[in-house]
């Protein structure tokens, strides 16, 4: 732990200003996305539009949530090197409100029009007299039901916003009443939601995700996602820092930090290939066909290029990229693979939702590009409009000190 005499170095009353090409840029990737969204429902592609709704409202909602996780796990582990940071990872976690309900509104359209989890919305299919009548789905019928559904995701949800609100709220709050109190009332609730998180995420993803396919099931699905949610939640961290730092804000923050972010990319995007594989070898090696269907229907041809390309960004690309020291220290070098991984985690969720979903009217192009830009967009205004509300810097954390000498 250093001394206070180091606050005197910085600014820490500094404030984002958003405006000019960063909100303009922002509002034109919406309006493209609206119009891309717009498009597909007006030439008929009602499947493919929703699943790629879908596919980014859940990217949205799980960028959202990995940042409630980032504060919380910090909090809990009592890390003094993120304390500079802190402010970007609670502005992605105080609008996992809004993502929520975005996906909320997806969910109930593509149930709504029948292109999205129609493998387990149509009444016939629990329906022993009618001819559509499925054993293997109408077994699951006690989970796979519509209100059942709803009920999980808004609780989820919900409780992943509430929890995610009041720790950004006491932070905020923190920084005008100095003292401990926040911090110990944001320990005790990160220990909370921490459990609550680690339960509730692999149900959320079998609900969202797993669902859309409701005859194939995987222990390793909910893991498996929730790898995926936090190296894109460290890579958009990222990518916010570096742009922030080159508009001359943060000077606090240094190529340390930068180091261990580095480290907790590299880690985990090891750590997704690892169940990644765990997933796919279990069930090739054990030849059962309703589990093998799953990657039979990637091995297809629109798809298995994509297939074999997410592995390559999302394993192999920050493998060789960032194994080095001095990679990790490098704010292009940085920059330029996190954005790499945001684009291979898109392409991986596109991989979990697309086979099982677009049946007919596959494809890859405007649909798809544009509702990505749209959403980008989205978040982008949404967070940078949430950090430039309060000072960047946390000036009552108790372990401030300890991230402006962090060294590794």
């Amino acid at each position: 732990m250093g001394t206070h005499n180091h606050h005197h170095d910085y600014n820490f009353s500094e404030q984002y200003t958003f405006a000019g090409t960063a909100k303009i840029v922002s509002l034109v990737a919406i309006v493209l996305g609206v119009a891309a969204i717009g498009y597909g429902l007006y030439t008929g592609d009602t499947m493919r539009t929703f699943a790629n709704l879908l596919l980014m409202g859940y990217y949205f909602a799980c960028v959202c949530a990995a940042g409630a996780f980032f504060i919380a796990l910090q909090m809990v582990t009592q890390s003094g090197w993120s304390a500079g940071l802190i402010r970007i990872p609670q502005a992605m976690a105080s609008i996992l409100p809004i993502a929520s309900v975005v996906l909320l509104i997806i969910a109930a359209g593509g149930i709504y029009t029948h292109t999205l989890y129609h493998h387990w919305t149509d009444p016939t299919l629990f329906d022993p007299n009618h001819a559509n009548y499925d054993k293997l789905v109408a077994g699951k019928e006690a989970f796979l039901n519509i209100p059942g559904f709803f009920i999980r995701q808004i609780l989820f949800m919900g409780c992943y916003s509430i929890f995610a609100f009041i720790l950004a709220k006491l932070s905020y709050k923190e920084d005008l009443e100095g003292g401990l109190s926040s911090y110990k009332q944001s320990f005790k609730l990160s220990a909370i939601f921490l459990v609550i998180f680690g339960f509730t995420t692999p149900i959320w993803s079998f609900d969202t995700i797993m669902s859309l396919e409701a005859h194939w099931f995987s222990t390793m699905f909910g893991w498996y996602n929730f790898a995926a949610m936090w190296v894109s939640g460290i890579s958009v961290v990222t990518v916010i820092l570096i742009l922030l730092k080159k508009g001359g804000y943060m000077a606090w923050v240094n190529e340390n930090h930068l180091h261990d972010l580095g480290k907790l990319m590299f880690g985990f995007s090891i750590f997704w290939t690892y169940v990644w594989f765990a997933q796919f070898m279990l069930i090739w090696y054990s030849n059962i066909p309703e589990e093998t269907v799953y990657f039979y229907k990637r091995w297809e041809p629109e798809y298995k290029p994509w297939f074999w390309l997410s592995i390559i960004i999302n394993f192999l690309a920050p493998l060789l990229l960032l194994v080095d020291r001095d990679a990790k220290r490098k704010q292009n070098m940085m920059l330029f693979v996190a954005i790499l991984l945001l684009c291979g985690h898109w392409l991986d969720y596109y991989i979990m939702i697309m086979p099982g979903t677009v049946e007919t009217d596959r494809g890859f192009g405007l649909i798809e590009i544009g509702t990505a830009i749209g959403f980008a967009g989205l978040f982008t205004f949404l967070v940078m409009n949430k950090i430039s509300k309060h000072p960047l810097a946390p000036k009552h954390h108790p372990f401030l000190d300890e991230s402006l000498n962090h060294q590794i």
